[in-house]
């Protein structure tokens, strides 16, 4: 009976996601800080900036200091992770944020080993730099740039991925699945000889306070937050949310669903007999204690955030 209880067609799916009390997450430990002057002290050095993003929320999360702080030479804003990103709709964002002041923008996906889109960030960084002035850095013919973001939408990995292509040299930053592995500018990084290209890589900069709690959810669910300032209970509630709004059904055969559901809890615990995940805990009964096995959510729910983060619930827009 429960069972029937929770599936529904399209129609009855929640419209809204209710966050009961919850604040905004915020995460902005010191090396986010000392991160965010070092690259203030480093702009004199600096020909072009290039800001990456995670393309699943093209608009939301982007750091408004960045612009503040730092919008002083010409920039470039890629939407990495395409692989993971419905990109049906790539003209109407790219319409949008032309209407924001962001004219010069390229999707890539970073970790593909050859990526036709990585290869075009140079001779655009190139068109750009050489369409304005230099001012104090006229007489040098090689040219250093900077990569900015918030935590763990692939700078490195855009760093590594434009080295292999054009030096066929390997990893020279260090990339990793959660956010804040990169925790200060690097030296700088060759990754181009025609012509000389160096980059920095930088510490991902979340803004100290973020706009609104929705914003944050997903910031958290795309990874850019570390779950547990979130909680992967409500993570894992707003990412069936999301794929139910968008008809991303993926997760009922990853998961030997009966049908589609509106119910994170009956979600989690399919999930969890799927894997095999249970915990044992201690049931009083009237004639004693005894030890029982029930389902494991909070490692249903880890596993259910991070099937979706390796793209294998289907390709969403969050924004």
């Amino acid at each position: 009976m429960r069972i029937h209880q929770c599936l529904f067609n399209a129609a009855s799916f929640r419209r809204v996601f209710d966050f009961g009390e919850r604040e905004v997450a915020n995460w902005f430990p010191g090396h986010m800080a000392k991160g965010l002057k070092q690259m203030r002290e480093y702009l004199r050095k600096v020909d072009c900036i290039i800001e990456v993003h995670d393309a699943r929320i093209p608009f939301s999360g982007r750091n408004p200091l960045f612009q503040e702080n730092l919008d002083v030479r010409p920039n470039l804003l890629i939407l990495n992770k395409m692989d993971l990103a419905d990109t049906t709709k790539k003209q109407s964002i790219l319409k949008r944020l032309e209407r924001e002041g962001v004219k010069n923008v390229l999707f890539t996906d970073c970790l593909k080993q050859r990526d036709e889109n990585v290869k075009n960030v140079v001779p655009y960084v190139t068109k750009l730099i050489e369409s304005g002035p230099r001012y104090h850095r006229e007489d040098d013919r090689s040219y250093c740039l900077m990569v900015i973001g918030v935590p763990n939408v692939g700078k490195s990995s855009l760093i590594n991925a434009i080295r292999r292509t054009y030096l066929k040299k390997g990893k020279a930053s260090k990339v990793g699945g959660e956010p804040g592995i990169t925790k200060a500018i690097l030296t700088k990084i060759q990754v181009c000889d025609r012509p000389v290209i160096h980059l920095l890589d930088t510490p991902g900069v979340l803004p100290p306070k973020i706009e609104s709690i929705e914003t944050g959810m997903k910031l958290g669910l795309c990874g850019t937050i570390l779950d547990h300032l979130v909680g992967e209970d409500i993570i894992a509630d707003y990412l069936l949310f999301s794929l139910n709004r968008q008809d991303r059904f993926g997760y009922v055969e990853k998961y030997d669903l009966e049908g589609p559901c509106d119910d994170i809890q009956h979600v989690l615990k399919c999930i969890a007999v799927k894997l095999g995940k249970t915990k044992r805990m201690t049931a009083i009964t009237g004639v004693g204690n005894i030890t029982v096995k029930v389902p494991d959510y909070a490692a249903a729910a880890y596993d259910f955030i991070r099937a979706f983060r390796k793209g294998e619930l289907g390709k969403v827009l969050l924004d």
